[in-house]
């Protein structure tokens, strides 16, 4: 099955649709129904094959013309005002969300508002007073924090634009465990994203750290290295070296390759697979 990689904002990730018999050329703009409602996007990789893709997808409705471009355009224009009403009249309401982004359907029937709130809101005043003010369907959605950044884009501590904003289609859970078996500060500032949340990149290699943790002695243990048993002292998983005081003789610490050293007893070892399936 072939798909149209197809994206609604500049910093919006890509979705898929079946071009059907629609010749499809990357820069065009298609018509597609969304969980929103009828949408014009743009279309940024022609049809294609998406390896072990196998979800039904819905299809395009057609090749977008000048009139539904230049529909399109002016929805978005006409948001920005939507936007700024719609804020004025949630103070006047004295609700407690922070609006975040706003959207026409392509043929105005709907107009969504995104806002966050640390607690659920009633809105239904308000609802109903937009839609005096608008003479449409208005339906608001509230969001978390990290699926703001994901929507507003913007850049992380690495320099590089937010990876929600890129390519994430789904959020992973991340918690300060990963933080500590990677062997990060456990600082907030440097391991918190804009959002105000552990970043995600955390889960990225944490399978990996995993791994490396349960195959390498941790700081305390008893080792066994080709000069003597000694202590760890300090560990370095990536590289795969342990920094060993001897516990023979007076030496200073010496750095060994894991390779080198056998585990014997103490310090806080990961447990190994053949541990885990004893207990």
């Amino acid at each position: 099955m072939k798909v149209v990689s197809v994206k609604f904002k500049d910093n919006g990730r890509a979705y898929y649709f079946d071009p059907g018999d629609f010749k499809i050329k990357e820069g065009d703009f298609v018509v597609v129904t969304t969980a929103r409602g009828t949408e014009c996007g743009e279309v940024i990789r022609a049809a294609h094959e998406v390896p072990g893709f196998s979800r039904e997808v819905k299809p395009v409705l057609r090749v977008a013309d000048a009139v539904d471009v230049r529909r399109m355009r002016q929805n978005r224009a006409d948001v920005q005002q939507a936007y700024t009403i719609c804020e004025q009249r949630i103070a006047a309401h004295n609700l407690k969300m922070k609006l975040v982004d706003a959207e026409y359907t392509l043929d105005r029937s709907k107009l969504v508002f995104y806002f966050t709130a640390d607690n659920r809101v009633d809105f239904r005043e308000l609802v109903k007073d937009l839609a005096s003010q608008f003479h449409t369907r208005i339906e608001l959605r509230q969001i978390g924090v990290r699926d703001e950044s994901k929507m507003l884009g913007g850049l992380g501590l690495c320099g590089q634009p937010f990876c929600c904003s890129r390519f994430l289609k789904n959020f992973q859970p991340v918690s300060i465990k990963m933080a500590k078996e990677q062997g990060l500060s456990l600082n907030p500032a440097k391991i918190s994203g804009s959002c105000g949340r552990l970043m995600c990149c955390l889960a990225y290699e944490q399978k990996s750290y995993e791994y490396l943790n349960s195959i390498t002695p941790q700081v305390g243990s008893i080792v066994r290295t080709p000069d003597g048993e000694g202590t760890v002292i300090e560990v370095n998983v990536v590289a795969g070296t342990l920094k060993v005081r001897s516990n023979v003789e007076i030496l200073a610490p010496r750095i060994y390759k894991r390779e080198e050293c056998v585990y014997i007893r103490g310090g806080k070892r990961a447990p190994q697979p053949a541990d885990k399936e004893d207990n």
